[in-house]
């Protein structure tokens, strides 16, 4: 005994570490053994069924500014980029054309008018002397032509409203709120009545909608396993929005038009969405990623680092089953935070084999380890309690001390 109390710190280390390599390698798995793999248990639980679609931003109004009346540009009244309001004057053209022309149609209806007047007074004539100088013809003419009279006079009338109204369409205003692009054209240019060109466009941005397409066949299961009563509905159908920076869009959106036709080309339906814009941050034409929440389901959730795809589209995981791995094939109706959402091919309290997939192949033993996938998604293996957690660690021992 004093002879081993002799014996220094690194002799006796050395005798130890033969013994405490052939431990840990008895602990290993020997070339007949069962391979260890890290498992997870799976289970059921209420995941939300969404769906992810590319989106489109459209304008909630848009319209094109074009001249009722021609004439020259005199003013340019707006600022481009800056919102107007509907019944704002856009632009002006020079009326002294269209005033002339009122003028005229003014002097018209006078004309008519005092026609109209010689006409009542000539038929009030004749019938007072009528069988006394004045025939019956007579007065039968002066009525016809107090008939006519009164036509002239509705047509000029007629004549000086449109006049009137031409005058008043060279202020051209804006329909509606919005705001106002670019214009098109400069003071001094000449324009015409509807011509096809638009001098600008009034855009409103706020709300805005945003269009997207679903599968025909994916938006008929939605509705079969509503129907069934595997699709649990929430509600209203919730949306968010993220735009192309990446960012969350801090804003639901509203279902305005549920699509009612299949597109031919694409097997698609149209959906438009409408979202608050108040900040003008969705302008027109952006491409946008659309979350549609249809409601729940009760499913298992199947990490997708632990599946794999074939080539003609088969999803398949391993589980263990009687100690051994076993491949399944899965069936899964969309994804939820990294996870296939699975309806068919496991069920819950089953061991899922998420780790130690490398070369594994059905019908292998296999030795499941418990493991977990922390916050940075990286696979950890779960200590097992007991007292040797807590025994405190031996303290080092200094080199060179005996």
């Amino acid at each position: 005994m004093r002879f081993l109390n002799r014996i220094p710190t690194w002799a006796a280390l050395c005798l130890v570490l033969p013994f405490a390599s052939e431990s840990l390698a008895q602990t290993r798995r020997g070339p007949d053994g069962p391979t260890p793999v890290g498992v997870v248990t799976t289970a059921e639980e209420d995941v939300p069924r969404t769906v992810t679609l590319p989106g489109r931003a459209i304008a909630y109004q848009q319209t094109a500014i074009r001249p009722q009346v021609g004439g020259e540009i005199l003013e340019i009244v707006y600022d481009p980029g800056r919102p107007v309001r509907a019944g704002d004057v856009l632009f002006r053209i020079d009326p002294e054309t269209l005033a002339a022309a009122l003028a005229a149609a003014e002097a018209s209806v006078a004309g008519a008018e005092a026609s109209l007047t010689q006409a009542q007074n000539t038929v009030t004539r004749y019938r007072r002397l009528e069988g006394s100088g004045v025939s019956a013809v007579d007065r039968a003419n002066a009525e016809v032509a107090l008939k006519q009279a009164e036509a002239d006079l509705a047509a000029a009338r007629a004549a000086r409203d449109a006049a009137q109204l031409s005058l008043d369409r060279t202020a051209i205003l804006s329909p509606l709120d919005g705001m106002a692009d670019v214009p098109q054209v400069s003071v001094g240019d000449l324009v015409t009545a509807n011509q096809s060109e638009a001098l600008t466009t009034i855009t409103q941005l706020d709300p805005i909608y945003v269009d997207v397409s679903e599968s025909s066949a994916r938006l008929m299961r939605s509705r079969t396993g509503g129907s069934a009563g595997q699709l649990i509905r929430t509600g209203a159908v919730q949306t968010r929005l993220t735009l192309e920076t990446g960012e969350e869009y801090q804003g639901e959106g509203r279902l305005v038009s549920p699509g009612i036709a299949v597109s031919p080309t694409t097997g698609t339906v149209p959906i438009r969405l409408r979202f608050d814009n108040p900040d003008l941050r969705i302008l027109p034409g952006q491409f946008l990623r659309v979350q549609m929440t249809l409601g729940s389901t009760r499913a298992v959730l199947v990490p997708q680092r632990a599946t794999s795809r074939a080539s003609d589209g088969t999803l398949t995981a391993f589980v263990v089953r009687d100690g051994r791995a076993q491949q399944v094939v899965l069936s899964e109706q969309g994804s939820y935070r990294n996870n296939w959402i699975v309806t068919q091919g496991i069920s819950p309290g089953e061991q899922l084999i998420l780790d130690g997939l490398d070369d594994l192949r059905a019908g292998t033993e296999v030795a499941p380890v418990p493991v977990q996938i922390d916050a940075q998604g990286v696979v950890r293996e779960i200590a097992a309690p007991g007292p040797a957690a807590d025994t405190p660690a031996a303290p080092a021992v200094p080199a060179g001390t005996d």
